[in-house]
């Protein structure tokens, strides 16, 4: 019986963690190496939505995030079978209607719903807006919960996680597959950091059992529901390097956005305010990138979740049988 081949990969937030996971479930011999803490709390991932929204991402992302992220539902669903998949719904106030039907010529997997059937998905939205796009195809998940499911399931599938452990991917024997987001500018120089900022919420005055999105030119925002009442705000990218604490001109907007969808989150307690960079190429793109047994894999930008089950199967079938994505994949 031959010895199972040696996978190191440098990175736990949500790009590392699905490469990790598959090459274990494949039987390789894993180790999982995280500079921080088992919260993640340094990593995009701690910051995000958590929405698998392919059809929805069409609206501005690359033709080729959007057939990925269609893959990735596929894989979320296999791996994590009690993900709601409850789809995603886009609204607007009347005088945004032309951002809103631009939206729709955009995107597709959209049913239009008028206000009584928008009022039955949501009875919460019910009265405040005279229809929507509803993508039922769509899912999510809480972020910081699920990295901790599939850390789970990676330790079951027999690899090893190391927090608190730096490490550069050039000093590591074997196939090494780098995932430092950020950090690996020495790898990627055209890489940068897109500022993502979101408020976490709590209410019991409103219920929501999908993704919103809010339509509006300059502050456009996101609203997934969490468990326990509360809910994520999140808003588009923000050109910026700055991991700061969130302005107070963001906050007004990102709440402000919030009251407007519902007012009942005029009474919700503000539980976190936060924001994480996202690594980000100019084209708004992810690569994988080898040299020899050194894989890195990065520019995931707002997509994380979307296109991280699709990318650890595109690296996972080069190293297993040398398939090639010409559409992502470079070599040195």
């Amino acid at each position: 019986m031959q010895p199972k081949k040696r996978v190191t990969v440098v990175g736990a937030g949500i790009a590392g963690t699905w490469q990790a996971l598959l090459f274990a479930k494949a039987g390789y011999e894993v180790t999982l190496l995280e500079s921080g803490d088992p919260s993640l709390a340094q990593a995009a991932a701690y910051w995000a939505g958590g929405m698998v929204a392919p059809d929805c991402e069409a609206e501005t992302a690359e033709p080729v995030v959007v057939r990925l992220g269609r893959r990735s539902l596929d894989l979320w669903r296999s791996y994590l079978p009690e993900m709601p998949v409850t789809g995603s719904l886009v609204v607007a106030h009347a005088r945004d209607r032309a951002d809103f039907e631009r939206f729709a010529r955009l995107t597709s997997g959209h049913e239009r719903v008028g206000a009584q059937r928008l009022g039955e998905l949501e009875p919460a939205l019910a009265g405040r807006f005279r229809d929507a796009l509803f993508f039922p195809n769509e899912a999510h998940v809480e972020p910081r919960r699920v990295l901790r499911l599939l850390h789970r399931q990676l330790e079951a599938a027999g690899a090893t996680i190391r927090f608190g452990t730096t490490a550069d991917p050039r000093r590591l024997d074997g196939t090494v597959i780098d995932c430092r987001g950020l950090a690996a500018r020495d790898v990627f120089p055209d890489l940068r950091g897109v500022r993502g900022e979101v408020a976490l919420l709590e209410t019991q005055e409103v219920a929501l059992s999908r993704p919103v999105r809010l339509i509006h030119p300059r502050w456009p925002i996101y609203v997934v529901p969490r468990p326990g009442g509360r809910f994520l705000v999140g808003a588009t990218s923000i050109e910026s390097e700055d991991a700061g604490p969130v302005t107070v001109r963001s906050a007004l907007e990102l709440l402000t956005a919030a009251y407007s969808l519902h007012p009942g989150f005029g009474e919700a307690r503000v539980l976190e305010l936060g924001a994480g960079l996202r690594p980000a190429f100019p084209d708004h793109a992810p690569r994988i990138r080898i040299d020899g047994e050194r894989i890195a894999v990065n520019g995931l930008y707002r997509h994380g979740f979307l296109l991280a089950p699709a990318l650890a199967e595109l690296t996972l079938a080069y190293v297993q049988n040398g398939t090639r994505n010409e559409e992502v994949m470079g070599w040195s």
